[in-house]
């Protein structure tokens, strides 16, 4: 609901009760991450280090902020610090779930390779898992690989027929990034259903946290067909809900989305409209690059933004 403040005094009731837990560390590093408190973030970053038990938290969490930032290879060096915990404690499934999320990751920044060897390699840790499938699933399709997504997806729906996320939310999007993969918008939108409360639910893949990939992909779907007013509202929604998506790279991506939707609204409106459009293109590209300015040099969507950018001023 984004209310931050009752937030946080909930969580600091909760340990001063002595319910000294990961989930409200976690919940303050969040707030921290929210309210740009670098200090904050560490300090709670701290108290997972030296345990056992937590400590591959602490490692994906950092990794989630670097990847939001841009900071892809320090992203990969966390992640791979969060599997080695994980592994450490022969928790192959959590290990694979950190792939899997950093797959997502690659693929939406545009480095459809290393998506694909993070997607093959948390299979590999954890093949029968549910939630490493879909989320392999996804990237293979955001990175271009149809024939693995498509697998993957058949094998989902046929073992969860009445999972109302899978059904509903993931095996959507995933059909959808497929289609666009194929360069086919209309199938991709025909794929996703109508918006709904629904899509706002926690993955139960992670803990608190949703990237809210089923908006994303009908954000992209919409751009692919050339509907540039109903994809800014969808990339909007992630841009509007940093309290359910919170450091997940989708909510830096959303900016470039907005920016994008925008900038083909432009092209399409006269006169004012076409001009408010494109003010608002402009500052949703200023956005983006201001959360990347220190971002790596050769992440593919922040070139890309770059020259979008100088070439709608």
């Amino acid at each position: 609901m984004n209310d931050f403040d009752q937030t946080r005094k909930i969580t600091h009731e909760a340990l001063a009760r002595g319910m000294d837990r990961a989930e409200f560390h976690t919940n303050l590093y969040v707030l921290a991450f929210l309210g740009a408190d670098s200090t904050a973030m560490s300090e709670q970053l701290q108290w997972f280090a030296g345990r056992p038990d937590d400590e591959d938290q602490r490692f994906a969490l950092a990794a989630s902020t670097e990847g939001f930032l841009g900071h892809l290879a320090k992203a990969r060096e966390l992640t791979a610090q969060a599997v080695a915990s994980c592994l450490r404690s022969d928790d192959k499934e959590s290990a694979a779930h950190y792939l899997a999320d950093a797959a997502l990751e690659e693929a939406g920044y545009g480095n459809s390779a290393e998506a694909q060897r993070d997607a093959t390699a948390a299979l590999r840790l954890s093949r029968t898992n549910p939630g490493v499938n879909i989320e392999a699933a996804l990237s293979f399709a955001m990175a271009g690989d149809a024939t693995r997504s498509e697998s993957l997806a058949q094998e989902s729906d046929k073992s969860f027929p009445l999972g109302t996320q899978v059904q509903k939310v993931w095996l959507p999007a995933i059909w959808a990034e497929i289609a666009l993969s194929r360069k086919d918008s209309s199938r991709a939108l025909s794929t996703l259903p109508t918006a709904s409360a629904i899509e706002f639910g926690l993955s139960p893949f992670s803990d608190g946290i949703s990237c809210l990939y089923s908006i994303y992909a009908r954000g992209n779907a919409y751009l692919a067909a050339g509907h540039g007013a109903a994809a800014a509202a969808e990339f909007n929604k992630i841009v509007d809900h940093s309290g359910i998506v919170w450091n997940c790279w989708t909510g830096a991506a959303a900016y470039l989305g907005v920016a994008r939707a925008n900038a083909l609204q432009s092209k399409i409106a006269q006169g004012a409209d076409a001009d408010a459009a494109r003010f608002r293109a402009l500052k949703a590209y200023r956005n983006f690059l201001t959360l990347g300015k220190d971002a790596d040099p050769d992440v593919p969507i922040l070139r890309a933004a770059k020259a979008e950018y100088a070439k709608l001023q």
